[in-house]
């Protein structure tokens, strides 16, 4: 059986209701939460797919699919990952979970896991396919308690990745290297592929991808021969001979990935508990000011007023003395007005110092602009300042229109000097935006101005025309290659950046490609490595 309360502990938004995203806020862990000691920025990011689509999930699995799954049950997993759940923002199509080192989404088709830190996300992915079978039934393979085989569902395909981290020693569990990830990966699937994008002496990214309708390992398989990391140092260009599968997610799935380093120091100090207090303080104070302003020049004063007119309900008047100040007896602590057992006064994003600064930090930095609430009306953001510093935020964007789902947007920073990094990850498609993904590159840049960065971006492929005679297929396939040759130049050309390297790889339904860019000013030296790839 299902549980699916919500736990005690937990805030519901009084602003909640039925079809538009709303907040739960754990206020047991958010209120304490302290990233002293967290350095490790780059992301280790997990996604599992159980089906195709959301239209697409098999007849066993419940009708919402990972969406039944009790947020109880996703915290006892997530404690194998090390990080706790902070607030979630519930929608129709997809839940966000804000973590103390990162992200995560569940869709009724998918899970997203994104964790930072020295979080041991691969630890945590049994118990996500045991999750999936025994709570969302999902089709599985039994297990076998006895020989300490857990049940798992079988998944349709799965995606692992992450750029090489900045500080590899401090990794924990099968973390330590990427061959001990790949080894984790490999016992759970079978025929899964490896590989490594960009300079082995330089800054790269690592993929672990298995085929659609992915095959579980037997328990009972010997020990089989690694999978071999393939070396992606190149521009490559696909044959087209792989057999296309049936689209993912839809025709326009797409995912943009920007791993930025070396953010200029002044600007990130935004990120820091302290400069959110002071930006929030004067924000408060800039506000009450303008109300107190507009309040005056709308009531006047009192004493301005003749007392002859001024009689209430024919037997009561006020004094015309002293001018009244009808702000003179309000201050900030409100707590005189309403009792603990009231409905909460405030939104509830502003009930923790942490949401609370983070909503301001995502308002003033231009992150709530990227997918700005004019175009988006339903959206919403929820953010998290960690003290002394480092930020966190979730973005649900349900479709301008009808139809077209809902998306999502995520973003994490590490601030200090030594460490600095931001990411930033979206699935929102470029069609649906009305920008370019080039534009939206040099937004998220313009934010946290990096001295380099790189860029994934995922794009399903189009199904090939086999029809020579299907003149206007033909033509739409025509427009879109025309379409993707302006893409591809302009994403030469970030401003105030320079391409370094640019590698193009053909998957199984997917393009990848990954682009890399340095500041033209940038002065700092060669990249932090940590990790060189073996």
């Amino acid at each position: 059986m299902v549980n699916t309360d919500i736990p005690k502990n937990y805030t519901a938004s009084p602003s909640s209701f039925s079809g538009t995203p709303h907040l739960t806020i754990n206020h047991d862990v958010a209120k304490d939460l302290d990233s002293t000691n967290v350095f490790e920025g780059p992301e280790k990011l997990l996604e599992v797919w159980f089906s195709a689509s959301p239209a697409s999930l098999p007849a066993s699995a419940a009708p919402h699919g990972l969406k039944v799954v009790s947020s109880d049950t996703w915290k006892e997993m997530l404690d194998l990952v090390n990080c706790q759940v902070l607030s979630i923002v519930e929608s129709e199509h997809v839940d966000a979970y804000l973590l103390s080192e990162s992200s995560m989404f569940v869709f009724p088709h998918k899970l997203i896991l994104k964790t930072c830190g020295t979080t041991t996300l691969l630890s945590g992915l049994p118990r996500i396919l045991e999750i999936a079978a025994l709570a969302a039934g999902f089709p599985h393979v039994v297990g076998n308690p006895a020989n300490s085989i857990a049940t798992a569902a079988t998944p349709y395909r799965v995606f692992y990745s992450r750029k090489n981290f900045l500080f590899p020693d401090l990794q924990r569990g099968p973390h330590r290297s990427w061959r001990d990830e790949v080894k984790s990966l490999d016992k759970l699937f079978l025929g899964g592929s490896a590989y490594m994008i960009g300079k082995m002496n330089g800054e790269h990214w690592y993929l672990y991808l298995t085929e659609p309708n992915t095959v579980l390992t037997p328990p009972a398989t010997p020990d089989r021969n690694e999978t071999e990391t393939k070396i992606l140092d190149l521009p490559i260009v696909g044959a087209g001979t792989m057999g296309q599968i049936d689209n993912i997610d839809g025709e326009h799935d797409e995912t943009l990935e920007l791993l930025m380093t070396d953010l200029e120091e002044e600007n990130a100090k935004q990120f820091y508990l302290e400069h959110a207090s002071s930006v929030a303080e004067g924000r408060h104070f800039q506000q009450a000011h303008k109300a107190r302003t507009a309040a005056q020049a709308h009531l006047k004063t009192i004493n301005e007023c003749d007392l002859e007119h001024m009689s209430l309900h024919g037997n009561v008047y006020i004094d015309n003395g002293d001018a009244l100040d009808v702000f003179s007896n309000t201050s900030s602590d409100s707590s005189e007005f309403y009792s603990s057992d009231d409905e909460d006064p405030f939104p509830t994003e502003l009930t923790t110092e942490g949401h609370a600064l983070g909503t301001v930090v995502s308002e003033c930095s231009g992150l709530a602009d990227v997918y700005s609430a004019s175009k988006y009306p339903d959206a919403r953001i929820d953010a998290y300042i960690f003290s002394p510093c480092g930020f966190s935020a979730n973005g649900v964007v349900p479709a301008a229109q009808a139809g077209d789902g809902t998306h999502y947007f995520t973003v994490h920073v590490t601030p200090e000097p030594h460490c600095s990094y931001a990411s930033f990850e979206t699935n929102v498609p470029s069609r649906q935006t009305g920008r370019e993904t080039a534009e939206v590159i040099e937004h998220v840049v313009n934010i946290f101005k990096p001295g380099r960065f790189s860029v994934t971006l995922f794009e399903a492929k189009p199904p090939e025309i086999w029809d020579e005679n299907d003149l206007d297929a033909l033509a739409e396939l025509r427009a879109a290659e025309r379409q993707a040759v302006r893409k591809n130049a302009r994403m030469e050309s970030i401003k105030g950046y320079r391409r370094v390297d640019r590698i193009v790889h053909d998957l199984e339904g997917y393009e990848l490609v990954f682009r890399y860019y340095e500041r033209w000013d940038w002065e700092g030296g060669a990249p932090r490595l940590g990790e060189i790839a073996y």
